[in-house]
């Protein structure tokens, strides 16, 4: 419990680990700097743009912490933040939730995907360990036991 704020409960976030987004955000740097360094414009070009996606993966990353979290309470809700900002789903609004293995790099990763309604619309989200900074078997688990998912 948060002593300033008594009502607030406790609740479980997932995010992608902070050293992580500071190493891909030093990584994006040095690419600049040596885009400034390069001899020619292609180089320059190249490099510039591996910086500027590298430095926009880490501020999207920092703006979207936690990605993804579980508020308790009377009813529990599932909390993901997304690009325009918080979208937050009661159980009924999710339709089904599994971790589902793709083969990807020549090995098996698994996703937890959800299928949610979203202001009368379907959607899926997918989520995985670099969204979630640990297992989706983990995630899964935890929707399980505050009831905010169910196995069908």
């Amino acid at each position: 419990m948060n002593p300033e704020s008594p009502s607030v409960e406790p609740r479980l976030a997932w995010a992608t680990p902070t050293p992580a987004l500071v190493a891909v955000a030093v990584g994006g740097v040095i690419l600049a700097g040596a885009a400034i360094a390069a001899a020619d414009a292609a180089s320059r070009l190249l490099i510039g743009l591996a910086a500027a996606g590298l430095l926009a993966l880490a501020g999207l990353g920092f703006r979207q912490r936690p990605r993804l979290s579980i508020r308790t309470g009377d009813e529990p809700r599932l909390v993901v933040r997304g690009l325009l900002g918080p979208a937050e789903y009661r159980p009924d609004q999710i339709i089904k939730a599994r971790v589902v293995s793709y083969r990807r790099l020549g090995r098996k990763s698994p996703m937890l995907e959800i299928d949610v309604r979203h202001e009368g619309e379907e959607r899926l989200l997918i989520f995985g360990r670099w969204d979630l900074g640990t297992s989706p078997e983990n995630v899964f688990e935890a929707l399980l036991a505050h009831r905010i998912a169910y196995l069908r």
